[in-house]
């Protein structure tokens, strides 16, 4: 049976920290003024997501790497680059492995965070480990009254080379297995109920619906009072409450591995989950792909859900 988890972040506050940083103070998720440290400190490679917005005002020292660097095309956009686009894209930002990285993004909502997140699994998976995300992104960091540089920032080209592990990741064929019952894994559906219901579906998506056997864990449920700010302590609390404990293997999915990162992001990262992996594609990569799905209304109530609730 489909579990329908909605959970006020608000009742988990009395919960402790599950995530640690190191010596350093670099973690999953650093504060604007944990990062101003850093900055002085550790001097971490800063990639900022935002694309047109760098233009505007950065952390300064921060390289432009558009969100887009990271994803698939526009028909497919959750699709993972190859090896060989990514070493392109990496090298050219100047990534190394021996300097930490800490991602920003905007820090508008939610669903900005969950950028953030997909590059940060994106990079975890190429073979890096001392990253970071801005928690609340540019917002957060101008709100500290920390200023912004309009200097964009050449980098110097890296040498490094990509192998992308599949060790977070959940290929078309994995969720397949489980479907089929040939694997055991928890599907945890990122987006909100109205997606998971059927009722709405991204424009790329070939029909609505959702995984057979899925439950969904809104990628909103992780933010505090400010949908701005993910709520770390709060992590393993609500991981806890829904149910997903180390005993299970769960696979995070929306539309396009975008909320999704988020859940995997704090299933993984914060709650300290062992075994979280990201199904990159989808929704959109399964619904063309024409597989089994659940909760797809029929051809006339698909009709009436897209006058009423068009997106």
């Amino acid at each position: 049976m489909n579990r329908f988890v909605q959970f006020a972040v608000a009742a988990t506050l009395v919960s402790s920290p599950a995530f640690a940083q190191d010596a350093d103070g670099f973690g999953p998720l650093v504060s604007a003024e944990e990062l101003a440290g850093l900055l002085d400190t550790t001097a971490p490679l800063v990639l900022d997501i935002r694309g047109d917005a760098y233009a505007e005002g950065h952390v300064e020292g921060a390289v432009s790497a558009p969100y887009g660097l990271f994803r698939g095309p526009a028909e497919n956009p959750g699709r993972v680059p190859s090896d060989e686009e990514l070493t392109k894209v990496l090298r050219e930002l100047g990534v190394t492995a021996d300097r930490p990285v800490v991602i920003t993004h905007q820090g508008r909502d939610e669903t900005d965070f969950g950028a953030a997140a997909r590059v940060y699994w994106t990079l975890k998976s190429s073979g890096f480990s001392d990253l970071a995300i801005l928690n609340g992104g540019v917002g957060a960091w101008q709100a500290a009254g920390n200023t912004l540089s309009t200097e964009a920032v050449d980098p110097e080209e890296s040498a490094i080379t990509v192998s992308f592990s599949d060790q977070w990741l959940a290929t078309q064929d994995d969720v397949l297995q489980v479907v089929e019952g040939d694997a055991q894994a928890t599907l945890v559906d990122a987006r909100p109920e109205s997606f998971w219901a059927g009722e709405d579906a991204h424009p790329a998506a070939a029909r609505p619906g959702t995984l057979p056997q899925s439950e969904y864990f809104t990628h909103s449920n992780w933010f505090s009072d400010d949908p701005t700010l993910i709520d770390a302590a709060a992590a393993r609390a609500l991981a806890e409450e829904g149910g997903f404990t180390d005993d299970d293997t769960l696979i995070s999915f929306c539309n396009t591995g975008h909320w999704a990162a988020t859940n995997w992001f704090a299933l993984s990262e914060l709650a300290g989950l062992d075994d979280v992996k990201l199904y990159p594609e989808s929704m959109v990569g399964w619904s063309q792909a024409g597989l089994p799905m659940q909760n797809t209304p029929g051809v006339i109530e698909n009709l009436w859900n897209q006058i009423t609730n068009p997106l």
